[in-house]
């Protein structure tokens, strides 16, 4: 029995992999997994380096137990990239796999009712879907009734403990518990240490009283060679790109760590001549697609990429991966260096650290797990609540912005004590404790991981082994290959001039800024009688600003200047010399106020400062230097009401910062009588904007006292 259906199953590995002859041979623990799932409807945790070959264990078992009747397999998969690559592969083997996910909602109907008739032999569908009210009420019990095999993939995301925490997937503990007896179970992941592997097989029911069988192997990589290139800033970090990019084999990927500093690197390289696309959170699905298609075809030499580009992306012949910038975890950065090198001998795998690193791994700390008094400030308006409250209805009145306090309502709607439903949230009644202690350990495992590499990027010892040990592979052992081991195969040198373009590219100054046009959703809950569009006449026009605090050219050079502990000071002169030129390109520009430019504003006839209590000397200054230069009268400065700019502080939430704002900007005076008499639009001026609202506020009471028109400038742009 066993040899027959180890000979059905390495058949069905010939078809996937495309195997005429017919001598594909499954590894022995690819063997084991497949063996426990279709002969002994075991559950299973796979724990293997990418490209080991994790779906050929599902595909080959679907296969095999839709042979003995089974119903289809269900995939649980995070990306639209790996569920558009597992629909090929699917294919290649003779099974018929079909997606439900955000981006085809028109097909949903179809593929539930081929689900039903048995047509389906793979279902991919995405942890989000497992918690949207229709499908967990309608679909997901018939799903799970029927169910021949449920496979978890990039099952690391379930523990927040690993380096993509997803609360979705703890949606996956009612689809086990609703799953009939015998039917087997799959978790895979290349990219989870010992704590994340006991916590996802005790949150999956995989731990060792279900008999689950655990398959971790060994997490080398033989054909990829690490390296770390110490640059000193960030223009010789492009300037070597530019000059490199060609040099490295085949085609590639380049993170970032923000979607800025993607935008800004790819426009570079372009001009530079490099064929080379971008690929961020905020790239647009048919975009999205069309790059992987040109990367996949080697059109482009290399996609400059966020974290968005990650998981499931599959090339195997994908020649390096370069990050520009670290990643603030060992675990994250061995998942996304394992795109490279699956199907080839050699690829390069270069780390380009930056200065701007820590400062962006603490902005993304501070988006973790909300603190108690606002997790129980959530709770009690919930339940104070006479119906369901959407994310739009709740934000105004609680003190969190939406993709945050959506994490959260997943993280307690899994803990049971709020349950979403149709028309938004509901809570359940049910006790909820704060673990604090867990939150407060999963922070210091953040601080370790930073920690661990800033010690890879300056270690002397084998790279790839200090990448093994930190995932706690017992057999991590010196590669023989990183730069360490067999010395550095690159230089640090840049030429005089990629390193004068590189600095003019990242010393080129201005970013739109957009006024807000529409005001934040459910005002009327906070208290304020404002709601659709504001008014045109209370709007402002375009901003312009220095640059952006994430980005690696000028944001470099304002975070030092803008941070939370920063000192106060008047403007330096570099920064205020970068102003005027913005100033002189905005007034030139197709929208500025150059006589006779189409869709021109009139020039501005005076100045105006927003009022700060921690910068006051650098916004000062600032307006001060923009008036002399551009001889224009400095009207002065808006003020807040007594004790109001204390309310404010952290005020993140559009909502509660809209609320906070009204009434907390005044308006002196003198300037009311200043813009009465005015006759054109004012420059606005200040620090940064975050949010944009401080912003729409301050020209709200501009237009209201008679100001013409408001053309906002400020240094930074939180984005």
């Amino acid at each position: 029995m066993s040899e027959d259906l180890r000979s059905t199953a390495d058949a069905v590995l010939a078809r996937l992999v495309g195997d005429a002859s017919g001598s594909a041979r499954l590894r022995e623990d690819q063997w084991r997994a497949v063996e426990a799932l279709v002969a002994h409807h075991r559950r299973a945790l796979v724990v293997q380096r990418t490209g080991w070959g994790k779906s050929a264990v599902y595909f080959v078992a679907t296969a095999l137990l839709r042979e003995r009747g089974s119903g289809p397999t269900v995939i649980v998969s995070p990306l639209l990239a790996l569920m558009r690559n597992q629909v090929e592969a699917a294919a290649r083997a003779g099974i018929h796999a079909r997606t439900i996910n955000s981006a085809n909602p028109e097909d949903w109907q179809e593929i539930q009712a081929e689900v039903a008739e048995g047509s389906v032999d793979v279902l991919l569908v995405s942890p989000e879907r497992l918690n949207n009210p229709d499908f967990r009420d309608q679909v997901l019990p018939k799903l799970a009734s029927a169910t021949g095999l449920l496979v978890v993939d990039e099952a690391h995301c379930i523990s927040d403990w690993g380096h993509d925490f997803r609360p979705d997937y703890r949606r996956l503990r009612t689809m086990l518990a609703d799953l009939p007896p015998g039917v087997p179970v799959l978790a895979t992941t290349a990219t989870a240490n010992a704590r994340v592997t006991a916590d996802v097989a005790e949150q999956l029911g995989t731990g060792a009283t279900s008999d689950a069988l655990v398959l971790r192997g060994p997490l080398d990589r033989e054909s990829l060679s690490l390296g770390v290139v110490e640059l000193p800033d960030a223009a010789h970090r492009l300037a070597w790109l530019a000059e490199h990019l060609d040099t490295l084999p085949g085609s590639g990927i380049v993170y970032t760590l923000t979607v800025a500093a993607a935008e800004e690197v790819t426009a570079f390289l372009r001009g530079a001549g490099h064929t080379v696309a971008s690929y961020t959170g905020k790239t647009e699905n048919a975009d999205r697609q069309q790059a992987e298609e040109d990367l996949l075809a080697n059109r482009v030499k290399a996609l400059v990429a966020t974290s968005a580009l990650g998981m499931g992306f599959d090339k195997p012949d994908l020649g390096f991966v370069v990050h520009l910038g670290s990643p603030s975890s060992p675990i994250a950065y061995y998942q996304q260096v394992g795109r490279a090198g699956r199907g080839v001998e050699h690829a390069e795998v270069l780390l380009l650290p930056g200065r701007e690193d820590e400062v962006i791994w603490r902005y993304f700390a501070s988006l973790a797990f909300p603190p108690q008094e606002q997790v129980r400030l959530t709770l009690d308006t919930l339940a104070a609540a006479e119906r369901p409250l959407s994310l739009p209805a709740l934000e105004p009145l609680v003190e969190l912005r939406r993709s945050r306090l959506e994490t959260m309502l997943k993280v307690l709607d899994v803990d049971g004590a709020v349950r979403r439903v149709k028309g938004g949230w509901v809570s359940t009644g049910r006790p909820w404790t704060y673990d604090t202690e867990r939150y407060a350990w999963v922070a210091k495992q953040r601080e370790a991981e930073q920690g661990a590499m800033r010690e890879y990027a300056r270690t002397e010892g084998c790279r790839m082994e200090f990448l093994r040990r930190q995932l706690d592979d017992p057999e991590a052992a010196p590669c023989g290959r990183c730069d360490n081991c067999a010395g550095p195969r690159f230089g640090t040198e840049v030429t005089p001039a990629a390193l004068s373009a590189a600095s003019g590219e990242l010393g080129r100054a201005g970013v739109d800024v957009e006024p807000r046009k529409m005001w934040p959703t459910g005002l009327a809950a906070a208290g304020l009688a404002l709601k659709g569009r504001i008014p045109a006449d209370e709007q402002g026009a375009p901003g312009r600003a220095l640059g952006r605090l994430s980005d690696i050219g000028w944001g470099n050079r304002l975070r030092p200047m803008l941070g939370a502990q920063s000192a106060d000071g008047p403007v330096p002169e570099e920064v205020a010399r970068a102003v005027v030129s913005v100033l002189a390109d905005w007034a030139k520009g197709s929208q500025g106020w150059a006589p006779g430019s189409p869709g021109a504003q009139p020039r501005p006839v005076g100045v105006v400062a927003v009022p700060s209590g921690t910068r006051p000397r650098l916004i000062s200054s600032l307006a001060e230097r923009i008036a002399e230069v551009g001889r224009l009268p400095l009207l002065g400065s808006l003020a807040y009401a007594p004790g109001a700019e204390a309310e404010l502080r952290g005020r993140s939430n559009s909502a509660q910062r809209v609320k906070a704002l009204e009434g907390a900007l005044v308006l002196p005076a003198e300037l009311g009588g200043a813009l009465a008499r005015s006759e054109g639009p004012v420059l606005l001026v200040d620090d940064y904007t975050e949010t944009g609202w401080t912003l729409a506020m301050a020209t709200r009471l501009l237009r209201k006292a008679g100001a013409q028109g408001v053309l906002p400038l400020v240094l930074a742009v939180q984005a």
